[in-house]
């Protein structure tokens, strides 16, 4: 049977990474919290991704919370998603209770109240600064999910896209992509795109427009358009410390899909826009995907590929992404493989299913000389979390239930009238309040269609007078003045009297040569 003078070299082995590190707990061995054996997560290791889990209750927020603060201490912007609204107490320091200061003094990490610097945003505009993105750069896959397309709706959206970029059309917000719409499905660009990229069906087109209409009509067509968000603001750092930016979802929370699906696009613009760095000793930036299974749940095969070329990929470029759900089964197996810290709160076996997703989610853990995984999860308390990350060369760590430290700031929202402050006070606002009309689809659209129905008017024109032009040589025709008809009558009866007297001249010629001979 393992000794605690083991467990805690065991620990201490696999937690004890070289340089900067985050400090998460300590272990806990027979049920008693071992303040010696520290569990760290090197720095270097942020970008190789990570899965927060854990039922509701457990404490994942503040796992979130307390890994924020240490990053931002390490001048590491971060990217949360505030899904109730109660994170912005970052900016403001926590207040001293017994239950903190008991933590502190079983993990032997005292509580030290402290602020962070934070940024506020909103999809709505309303909880902080506006965070816009164009059509173009939120791309028809991510589009086509959050209208709910199906594969042959799909598969036009891509072509109307593929258009687009071809013919230089900016798709700026829904009313570019409507105008699109509606000129390459029953306007004069039919046959344009009939040629190259196939017809579209009114059947198919009218449905796509439903749906765009359905998402202005909840209120949601705001979030595309410009200013589009730049996504260097993400890596603002501000008295020696890394800015938190806070996107506060919490009044269009009903709408799921949306949310997530936008964080997605702006990891995607991230991809796209940032160079290859390789491994560094730090991130550039951490981003925490809360609500993660709302990412997942229907995805398109499509859909699902994209988001794991992303995940896979984005390491490269100094971007650690961290998972926050309930269970390790909300994520695809693709994805979940790309994970490679993990920290698991208590999961609650209440249903068939709860023991099913226990079951699987323990098959994901190694095996462990000091617990029995089933087990300790579900007798895990709030605060607590069985832990395996990679050490800084890259190897999983030993499994060790931990005893979490507790943050620093204040575990809510931030005063309403600081909250306030900090979206006034923010440089950014003046950057994004205000939206801008660029050119785009929508007046090239109207342009093309003026000039066509000028061409029109032009051609009419012209087959008018053509028209009038020969209606006028008709009645001509058909039409003498008395001098013209005189002349007429004169030269017709000069012209008998001249055949009749040369008729008289040949037959009297005729006469007298005729005599002569005889």
């Amino acid at each position: 049977m393992a000794t605690k003078e083991q467990f805690i070299e065991k620990v201490t082995q696999s937690y004890s990474p070289k340089g900067a590190s985050i400090f998460l707990g300590a272990g806990i061995f027979d049920g008693e919290i071992v303040a010696a054996a520290k569990v760290n997560l090197a720095l270097k290791m942020m970008n190789r991704h990570g899965l927060i889990a854990g039922a509701t209750g457990t404490g994942k927020t503040r796992t979130l919370q307390l890994i924020a603060e240490q990053l931002s201490n390490e001048q590491v912007p971060v990217f949360m998603l505030d899904v109730k609204g109660d994170l912005s107490g970052f900016a403001q320091e926590g207040r001293s209770n017994p239950a903190l200061e008991e933590r502190g003094q079983l993990i032997d990490y005292p509580f030290q109240p402290q602020s962070f610097p934070v940024e506020l945003y909103s999809l709505s505009g309303n909880k902080g600064i506006p965070m816009r993105i164009t059509v173009d750069d939120f791309g028809p896959i991510l589009l086509s999910r959050i209208l709910d397309l199906n594969e042959t709706q799909a598969g036009v959206l891509s072509a109307i896209f593929k258009y687009a970029g071809d013919q230089q059309m900016p798709l700026v917000d829904l009313t570019d992509l409507k105008k699109l719409l509606s000129y390459l499905s029953d306007g004069q660009g039919a046959a344009e795109i009939s040629d190259d990229y196939g017809r579209i069906s009114s059947a198919t087109s009218g449905t796509i427009l439903r749906k765009i209409v359905a998402i202005e009509q909840q209120g949601l067509a705001h979030i595309f358009g410009e200013r589009e968000f730049d996504i260097q603001d993400l890596f603002q750092k501000m008295d020696g410390k890394g800015v938190i930016s806070l996107l506060n979802i919490s009044d269009v929370q009903d709408q799921p899909l949306l949310f997530s699906t936008f964080l997605l696009s702006l990891l995607a613009q991230l991809f796209k826009s940032l160079p290859e760095v390789g491994d560094l000793d730090k991130p550039k930036l951490v981003f925490f995907f809360d609500e993660a299974h709302l990412l997942f749940n229907g995805a398109s095969k499509t859909f699902l590929s994209q988001v794991e070329q992303i995940i896979r990929l984005i390491r490269s470029k100094g971007v650690g992404v961290f998972f926050c759900t309930q269970a390790a089964t909300d994520v695809p197996e693709t994805v979940l493989g790309q994970l490679g810290n993990r920290v698991q709160h208590a999961l609650r076996a209440f249903t068939p299913n709860d023991a099913e997703a226990l079951r699987k989610t323990v098959k994901t853990y190694p095996h462990s000389e000091f617990y029995e995984i089933d087990k300790m999860l579900t007798s895990l308390g709030t605060g607590q979390a069985i832990i395996t990350v990679l050490n800084d060369k890259g190897i999983p760590t030993e499994v060790v239930a931990t005893h979490m430290i507790g943050p620093r700031a204040v575990m809510g929202a931030a005063d309403p009238q600081l909250y306030n402050d900090i979206i006034n006070n923010s440089p950014l606002l003046q950057k994004y309040k205000e939206t801008v009309n660029n050119r785009s689809a929508e007046e090239i659209i109207e342009e093309k269609t003026a000039v066509h129905r000028a061409e029109g008017e032009k051609v009419k024109a012209q087959k008018e007078v053509e028209k009038a032009q020969a209606a006028t040589s008709r009645s001509t025709a058909r039409r003498q003045t008395p001098l013209e008809a005189a002349q007429k009558t004169a030269t017709t009866t000069l012209a008998r009297e001249g055949v009749k007297f040369l008729g008289k001249l040949a037959s009297g010629l005729l006469t007298a040569f005729l005599k002569k001979r005889k």
